[in-house]
């Protein structure tokens, strides 16, 4: 037919076999979970390291890895060994499943009888799978549709993904488009025997999707094992690497691993670059510094006196962070006004020109700001945004983060107690561009900041406003400011941090 013809044109390079192919089948995997939780470790599979230079591009790609194969060939089981062998703490696990076209009315009746072919390359939206990776290789966050196989139909809500340091895209599709192929770094292909893959069909299909025996076998006979002869089989040519037995060929996978680690290695040096850049030049324009007055000067005194008690601490820690919202809010853009005072004159006055102010604090210690901006602005939405230093790569990462809706049109007030190399606050400034806030329209407030740190972010970021209280000059071997204030965080809540923790970069960077 002209439909299929149109579909094996898809196929990078043209195929066309003159033996008759093995019989094989498609897949239909759950989606995946927001993490991964193994023997050895927890993997994280919705965020992402903020793989940025100094001037706010991206300086490498992530990494990404297709899976393709027959359906229950083992493609999911592959891909959670792969993440587990790899002990990288980023890795977004995407699945074709969720890319399946919506349906018409017809076509709904057509799959509710075991009539409608899912396994066609005619069924899945390949145009929204392309520019949904092309992001997530870029470092971009997605929006990913969530598919029902039970209803057959996308439900209402999507799910919210950041690229990672390693991408997987599994599907049996998975290299049946050439524009798609293009973004695969690696192509492995999951080869398991057609008679285990059927068994695996019927009982997942029974199980977990509520068919009967009867509809899954007339499925599979009418169009999985026909899409697999000619749609899937000849695909493996493409593929780089061949496993045989799917998961149980841990030497295909080992050498997988090995292969994956050699292309991660040119990230490991990335933020002692950014750490040495720009060391020379003046402060930017964009830094704002509230007035070294005695009553400032004062309370910094006793912020890093180290014999000051917790109370004292957390007392004129809280009026330092009072003045320094008072000065941000100066920064925002007013219009004039007229109002009409209760002696009835006019009094020519300015009002805040903005639609809405929303407060984003970087946990832990930025949340201890939240009560000063609360003070001063009424109303005030409020996100968060948890960042962690990893101590082994010094990299921040990204663990959770909870922002109000349509912040793209609000002034935001990013807040975070220490500013060392900026790593975290350009990680948290990218997570804002992601979802759409003008990058003039943050700012970045903190208590103390490294000359290194504001150099970081306004090169990086150069129409983000950046305002403190006070910048010093070095940072010691351990990306602590000095003189500095020591761990914020810890002294603030009066805690001793686990070896893993990092208040933004409290653990690298106080």
């Amino acid at each position: 037919s002209n439909s299929s013809a149109e579909s094996l044109d898809r196929l990078y390079p043209a195929v066309g076999s003159t033996k008759p192919p093995r019989k094989r089948t498609t897949s239909q995997c759950k989606s995946e979970p927001p993490l991964l939780r193994t023997s050895k470790r927890t993997i994280y599979t919705a965020g992402r390291p903020p793989w940025y230079n100094e001037h706010g591009t991206q300086s490498k790609e992530a990494f990404v890895i297709g899976l393709g194969g027959g359906s229950a060939s083992g493609k999911t089981t592959v891909a959670t060994m792969i993440i587990e062998a790899l002990d990288v703490p980023w890795v977004v696990l995407l699945s074709m499943d969720s890319f399946y076209k919506v349906l018409t009315k017809q076509q709904q009746e057509q799959a509710a009888n075991n009539d409608f072919n899912f396994d066609h390359p005619d069924a899945f939206d390949f145009d929204l799978i392309i520019a949904t990776l092309k992001k997530l290789k870029q470092g971009k966050s997605v929006k990913i549709p969530i598919y029902d196989f039970t209803t057959h139909s996308r439900k209402k809500e999507w799910k919210t993904l950041y690229g990672a340091n390693v991408i997987i895209f599994e599907g049996i599709m998975a290299f049946a488009d050439k524009e798609l192929l293009k973004l695969l770094d690696l192509k492995i292909f999951v080869d398991t025997d057609s008679d285990i893959r059927l068994v695996r069909r019927l009982r997942r299909d029974i199980s977990e999707r509520g068919r009967d025996i009867e509809g899954v076998i007339k499925q599979y006979n009418k169009f999985v094992k026909p899409a697999f002869d000619q749609y899937i089989q000849p695909t493996m040519r493409l593929a780089d690497i061949v496993v045989p037995r799917g998961s149980g060929n841990r030497v295909a996978i080992e050498l997988i691993v090995q292969h994956v680690h050699s292309q991660l290695e040119e990230v490991r040096a990335l933020w002692a670059a950014l750490a040495s850049a720009h060391q020379c030049h003046p402060l930017p324009q964009t830094l704002s510094v509230l007035k070294s007055t005695p009553q400032v000067r004062g309370m910094h005194t006793i912020i890093r006196n180290k014999e000051t008690s917790r109370d004292e601490f957390i007392f004129y820690s809280k009026r330092l962070m009072r003045l320094l919202i008072e000065h941000a809010l100066s920064f925002l853009p007013f219009q004039s006004c007229t109002v009409q005072t209760p002696q009835g004159q006019d009094y020519e006055g300015r009002t805040y020109s903005g639609k809405q102010i929303t407060g984003v604090s970087i946990l832990r210690a930025g949340e201890t700001m939240e009560p000063a901006l609360r003070a001063v602005c009424k109303d005030v939405r409020i996100g968060t945004i948890l960042i962690q230093t990893n101590c082994n790569t010094g990299e921040p990462e990204l663990h959770y983060l909870r922002l109000p809706k349509d912040i793209s049109e609000d002034h935001v007030i990013l807040m975070d107690c220490t500013v060392s190399t900026g790593a975290a606050a350009m990680m948290a400034v990218r997570v804002l561009l992601d979802h759409d806030v003008p990058e003039d329209k943050i700012f970045l407030l903190s208590l103390l900041m490294a000359e290194m740190g504001v150099h970081s972010v306004a090169y990086a970021f150069p129409r983000v406003k950046i305002i403190t209280t006070a910048v010093d000059k070095k940072v010691n071997d351990l990306f602590r400011i000095i003189p500095g204030i020591g761990n914020f965080g810890d002294r603030y809540f009066g805690t001793d941090a686990p070896p893993d923790w990092s208040d933004d970069e409290d653990a690298l960077s106080t």
